[in-house]
């Protein structure tokens, strides 16, 4: 026995130095632009599905908004390690290349795509690979994928009606990504301001309107609160797709099973925040009508094809300044020159069965 406990012994000195124990602990240092407890909309879901799957293994701590760097430094911040990881949306990367923001969402689809069309061109179209390549090429040392998918997003709050394009002009409004150069075509004053500095900016009157997400988030915001006049559809952010960063090093030193493990994670993400989002935009809606006294508007459809004008005039001016987006973009146009036209034969449309069953109100 005695001989037993020395051997014993000395196999779990030996496996102190040689062996790494199943269990032991990585901890990891993430940080989102947005607001906590919104689990599939802005990546918490996908840190605690990660956390429990892990068994012990692996551990995303995610810091709330500029607890350790700005939101739009994020992506920087995980390059250079100053964080393990990152929440993030890539439209707040377009002063650093625009082509980034077609990633986060173009107007129109861009060319008639909705996130169906959209999810399927990244992840069947290539434009999941061109992300990467875009990444690499300016020399970003992280590991991208995308957790959530956009929905339409809506026109904006306003303080007035919105009955024509010209009812824009002047406008102070927070808008981001490229969609605010669309904004800009209509003499919109634009400010970009990430998620925890807009309803300041309201209630200042440093800005009179904004969008920014869908029915779910902008109430959580509280912008019913102050603007009372609630546009939809927009067509200016109706798909892209937000996404999680792991630090390269920092993924480069994760176990093998781990890596694939989180892979399946962000798409099983994807696809739960699509479900499970619409449904809490549906309830929101209502909300926002009869506890909020909010008016929710139809935009006019004139406003809507204007957007599109106004759209094809700024993608044009970055397509010839910017070869990284002129890729990206005669990409998404290639796929939808498909997909989009298949759609159309294969789908009714949504109003004859949507008008047998549910009249419009």
């Amino acid at each position: 026995m005695k001989k037993l406990a020395l051997i014993l012994a000395a196999v779990g000195i030996l496996s102190f130095f040689f062996f790494t124990p199943a269990d032991a602990q990585t901890k990891l240092k993430f940080q989102t632009p947005f607001s906590p407890g919104w689990d599939y909309i802005w990546g918490e879901n996908f840190v605690k599905r990660v956390n429990s799957l892990a068994a012990g293994r692996l551990e995303i701590k995610l810091e709330s908004p500029g607890a350790i760097v700005p939101a739009f430094e994020i992506l920087d911040a995980v390059h250079k390690g100053v964080l393990d990881g990152g929440v993030a949306w890539s439209g707040y990367w377009v002063g650093k290349n625009t082509a980034f923001s077609l990633f986060a969402s173009a107007t129109g689809g861009p060319f008639g795509m909705n996130q169906y069309d959209f999810n399927a061109w990244l992840f069947a179209g290539g434009g999941a690979d061109l992300y990467r390549g875009l990444i690499e090429k300016m020399k970003y040392k992280v590991v991208w994928f995308p957790i959530w998918g956009e929905m339409c997003e809506p026109l904006g709050w306003f303080k007035k009606p919105i009955n024509k394009v010209s009812d824009l002009k002047g406008l102070k409004m927070r808008a981001a990504g490229l969609a605010a150069d669309v904004f800009r075509e209509f003499g919109v004053a634009v400010t970009t301001l990430p998620m925890g500095e807009i309803m300041p900016a309201l209630e200042r009157g440093v800005i009179d309107a904004t969008e920014f997400s869908d029915p779910h988030s902008d109430m959580t915001m509280g912008f019913q609160d102050i603007c009372k006049y609630y546009y939809l559809p927009g067509i200016h952010q109706p798909t892209g797709v937000g996404e999680v960063y792991f630090n390269k090093a920092v993924w480069d030193k994760l176990p093998a099973d781990l890596r694939v493990m989180i892979e399946l994670i962000a798409h099983e993400t994807m696809l739960l925040n699509m479900a499970k989002v619409w449904d809490m935009n549906i309830q929101a809606l209502q909300d926002l009508q009869t506890k909020h006294g909010v008016k929710v508007m139809e935009t006019p459809k004139e406003i809507l094809v204007e957007f599109l004008k106004a759209w094809d005039k700024v993608a044009a001016r970055e397509a010839k300044k910017n070869p990284d987006f002129a890729m990206v973009y005669e990409s998404q146009k290639k796929f939808a020159s498909r997909h989009v036209p298949f759609q159309r034969i294969v789908n009714p449309e949504y109003s004859i069965a949507a008008d047998y069953y549910w009249k419009k109100k």
